[in-house]
């Protein structure tokens, strides 16, 4: 088994964790229960040990693949001479979530069906429990295969007969024109459930959950131009919630190269405060405001521990809020077209980023704006996060890209500070809330002369990444966004054009100088490719500088970046394939938020 491009699938989930489903039918990507459990299937980490779950057509052709309108029930088409076959992939979402994943049972429903001709599948199921380092028995049941590995029960229901090999399960079948065959992979973690073995009602369950994310979409207030893009990543960031908590992850794998070869491997599984804070902002902008409320909630409990190891907060959480995320290496995997080490947990959880106190605040500003007030209790808690800004704030940090080297004065931590104070202060201001406004005033006017003086370069006429740096950093276009300066102020002008001559690379954006000081210190070999979001804040920042023109051309030409389903990973090669983790939600937001401030734009020519 080959490993498959890092977008040449689609994504299918049930608000608990989802499975990457390959142009093939083959699902080699999935974590059970939920998104940071240990995998079932990561043959896409390593073909020979980390599982897969295959049902694809009997002989090599050409393969396509589509959702099902506006929703992430997927479809799978086999197209050969003799007949055409498809494949309906989906997670049932169930309305009666519990708090405890390991209780709810989770399944992965898979419908074949013959739509002309005689089609001939195989199904091949060799599941990998804890990441390939727990073995498993497998045994035939009435109406399907059994695994079971410590603390793991698995069950795959279809049509057999099956046949066992050396802990896999395989069957083949026929099916005719309008014949179908409905298969169930069903999972529970040290819980034995009845209901288990229960019959497949795979046409209902698909009729629900088609009705369930068609449902929710229509909550979306977008109306513009680019409406089916937006829709695709409205319902990929909606993959990404933690129902049971209100958690929203980064991307569900982890360790996806951003560099063919290289050690840039991370797992992204967790809840970043920057990243979910990004996301609560989009989803209040589409209309989306259940979800919005369940982030807060979730936020408001990390925000009520305050128990951070370099702050009061951590700059990730598991998706329950715990903060043991330690970092460790996968020697037994060979890493995706061994690109290794393979990690699991991320040692970042443990740095000072002060950034992600602008971001939380920013979302809880809005949210308190837009959607409901927020609670005294919880208000009493940010007045000590926010004098901990204004004590903390001239610290040097590591920085939202995470460097792992020497900690800097990074302007955009800076700015985000000067967010997190600027927040407070009007949402003290518009609700009469208790604040010691005049002295978070004081030091948020000492943190936006700090940027204009230590981190603006004369001589190059733009912001600059850190204090005393000459380097570039995409973060930058942030600053007209946050409403720190006007996105048509000359300084900001200066650094527009300064990084689109030194970051971009047709078109497409790097996170920072590739040849200056970031890459030689932060700490890690060899290069990456550009960075998605970037290159959506380029859009909007030039949409905001009225450069029109360029922002919808560059819009344009980077929804051509997608995968064939529109799904988006975290970075492109200069080839154009895609690295990094797959997919990302910190790109899908970018796309979603530019093409906001674009068409907002447009509408006034």
């Amino acid at each position: 088994m080959t490993q498959r491009p890092i977008d040449a699938c689609g994504i299918i989930g049930d608000l608990h964790s989802v499975a990457l489903v390959a142009m093939d039918g083959t699902i080699d990507w999935c974590c059970l229960p939920q998104f940071d459990s240990p995998s079932v299937f990561a043959a896409l980490l390593d073909p020979e040990k980390g599982g897969y779950f295959k049902l694809t057509h009997a002989e090599p052709g050409l393969n396509k693949q589509m959702y099902m309108p506006e929703t992430n029930v997927l479809m799978t088409r086999f197209l050969r001479a003799e007949g055409v076959g498809e494949l309906i992939d989906f997670m049932p979402v169930q309305s009666d979530r519990t708090q405890d994943s390991s209780v709810v049972k989770h399944e992965i429903i898979r419908i074949a069906r013959s739509v002309r001709g005689t089609v001939h599948f195989r199904v091949e199921c060799l599941p990998a429990f804890d990441y390939a380092r727990k073995p498993h028995k497998v045994e035939l049941i009435q109406g399907g295969v059994e695994f079971n590995a410590e603390g793991h029960r698995m069950l795959l229901l279809g049509p057999g007969p099956w046949r066992l090999e050396d802990g896999k399960a395989c069957t083949e079948f026929t099916l005719k024109p309008k014949e179908t065959a409905e298969f169930a992979l069903r999972y529970v973690v040290d819980h034995e459930a009845d209901e288990l073995n229960t019959p497949i009602d795979g046409q209902r369950l698909m009729d629900e959950t088609l009705r369930y994310w068609r449902c929710w979409l229509s909550q979306c207030t977008y109306t513009g131009r680019w409406r089916e893009n937006v829709y695709r990543s409205a319902l990929t960031l909606k993959l990404m919630t933690h129902h049971p908590t209100g958690a929203i992850v980064a991307a569900p794998t982890c360790s996806l190269p951003e560099e063919i070869g290289g050690q840039r491997n991370w797992d992204y599984r967790y809840t970043w405060v920057r990243d979910a804070a990004f996301t609560v902002f989009i989803l209040i902008r589409l209309g989306f405001r259940e979800e919005a409320t369940a982030f807060i909630g979730w936020l408001a409990q990390r925000i009520r521990d305050a128990d951070g190891t370099q702050g009061p907060l951590n700059t990730m959480y598991s998706l329950d809020g715990g903060s043991d995320l330690t970092e460790t290496t996968l020697d037994n995997m060979s890493g995706y077209r061994d690109s290794k080490p393979v990690r699991v947990g991320n040692a970042a959880s443990g740095q000072l980023q002060l950034d992600i106190y602008g971001e939380m605040m920013d979302a809880i500003y809005l949210y308190d704006k837009h959607v409901a007030p927020v609670s005294y209790d919880l208000w009493t808690r940010m007045r000590r996060v926010l004098d901990w800004v204004a004590k903390n704030w001239e610290q040097p940090d590591d920085g939202m890209w995470e460097v792992r080297s020497k900690r800097k004065c990074f302007v955009y931590s800076k700015l985000q500070c000067w967010v997190a104070l600027d927040r407070g202060i009007r949402m003290a201001q518009s609700r009469s809330l208790p604040l010691d406004v005049p002295e978070l005033r004081n030091q948020r006017d000492r943190i936006f002369n700090s940027i204009m003086q230590d981190g603006w370069h004369e001589e190059q006429n733009t912001f600059v990444q850190a204090y005393g740096s000459e380097a570039l950093d995409a973060s930058l276009l942030m600053m007209p966004v946050v409403l720190f300066i006007a996105p048509n102020d000359p300084r900001m002008l200066g650094t527009l054009d300064a990084i689109r001559e030194n970051l971009v690379s047709d078109n497409l954006v790097y996170r920072y100088s590739q040849d200056g000081d970031m890459v030689a210190n932060d700490g890690l070999s060899g290069h990456e490719g550009t960075f998605s979001m970037c290159t959506f804040w380029l859009v909007d920042a030039l949409a905001r500088a009225g450069e029109l023109e360029d922002a919808r051309f560059i819009f344009e030409k980077m929804l051509t970046y997608s995968n064939h389903l529109g799904l988006y990973s975290e970075e492109i090669g200069g080839t154009g394939i895609a690295l990094g983790n797959f997919p990302q939600a910190l790109t899908h937001l970018g796309l979603i938020s530019a093409a906001l401030h674009l068409d907002e734009k447009l509408k006034r020519l």
